[in-house]
């Protein structure tokens, strides 16, 4: 079994930047633009998926 890492390695150059947004304040903005305390506030965020029953 190959292990995650070389995994990644081997597919290096298949892979592409994937940009992840959050609503701020009324609009959407990059995490990869948020100062230091900002991106630890947004991995602390509890994330949760709404079951079909809701919609």
């Amino acid at each position: 079994m190959i292990k995650k890492q070389e995994l990644l390695e081997k597919n290096s150059e298949k892979r592409k930047k994937c940009m992840v947004y959050t609503r701020v304040m009324g609009y959407h903005r990059p995490v990869e633009s948020f100062n230091i305390g900002k991106k630890g506030e947004h991995n602390q965020r509890i994330k949760f998926i709404e079951s079909k029953d809701c919609i």
